[in-house]
């Protein structure tokens, strides 16, 4: 898919790789429903770019409203007659140990994380029947390796694989539906992950790093986008040596063992 002249919904864009996203689609002539939770923050992006070629559309939502999603789907409808990229970048972590059975908690990161991806990827279906469209889900290397103190943003994200692995025989066109797995990116994730900061998991990159893959990939109607080619090296090599998984997460477990004590010193 090209993306010159494109509708584009883009959510989680007042930060991050969806910022990155963001001021990439704002040099391309598109119009672009910028979708976040922090409304400040948005209109901040927005301001930044004035002037850009692309007509650039402010949607403060909370995505993890069924009611907002809708009222998102009905904002870009409204202003630009129509959807042919939606791409659902939004989703937030939790980094700790998990002690309590909380369902409100587990709800809220599947509400955001899951289920608000998945109902746009059968929106869009239902929307565009008959023509092309593309939907591009921010899905995580976790999704596919599971990191100490990620247990549910790691199955929150491994949920989206399973499920695009599925969904795509039900399409007519499988390139209809583009998940993106990243590694540690270099934003406030890890900050956001926790109270007090979670550490920065190895290997990382940038969020324009990030970001230009995925253009490139909607570019090339890619099923799958894997931003660290050392990423994808480590998955095909973990087939035949499956023990390079477990010294990372051995890794991992011994910085979260860490953070813990300096939690509970605190």
């Amino acid at each position: 898919m090209q993306l010159e002249n494109q509708r584009i919904v883009l959510t989680g864009a007042a930060s991050g790789i969806g910022l990155a996203l963001l001021e990439r689609l704002a040099a391309c002539s598109t119009q672009v429903v910028a979708v976040d939770l922090d409304a400040e923050g948005l209109a901040r992006a927005l301001a930044d770019l004035a002037g850009s070629p692309a007509k650039l559309l402010p949607c403060a939502c909370d995505l993890g409203n069924p009611e907002q999603v809708e009222a998102v789907f009905a904002f870009a409808l409204e202003n630009m007659g129509g959807i042919d990229l939606f791409i659902a970048n939004a989703g937030f972590p939790y980094y700790e140990k998990l002690n309590q059975a909380d369902w409100g908690h587990i709800e809220k990161i599947f509400q955001v994380n899951v289920f608000s991806p998945i109902y746009a990827a059968l929106k869009m279906k239902q929307l565009n029947a008959g023509r092309t469209y593309r939907v591009v889900i921010t899905a995580s290397a976790m999704g596919l390796l599971g990191i100490p103190g990620y247990a549910l943003y790691s199955s929150t994200k491994a949920t989206l694989d399973r499920f695009a692995e599925c969904y795509r025989y039900e399409l007519e066109d499988p390139a209809a539906l583009t998940l993106v797995y990243p590694i540690g990116t270099r934003t406030h994730f890890f900050q956001a992950a926790a109270e007090q900061a979670a550490p920065l998991t190895w290997p990382t990159q940038s969020a324009e790093q990030v970001a230009n893959a995925i253009l490139k990939g909607i570019e090339r109607d890619s099923p799958n986008i894997y931003p660290s080619l050392l990423f994808r090296v480590f998955i095909i090599m973990d087939r035949y040596l499956p023990f390079l998984r477990r010294i990372e997460q051995w890794i991992e477990m011994k910085r979260f063992e860490r953070w813990m004590a300096r939690q509970s010193a605190n």
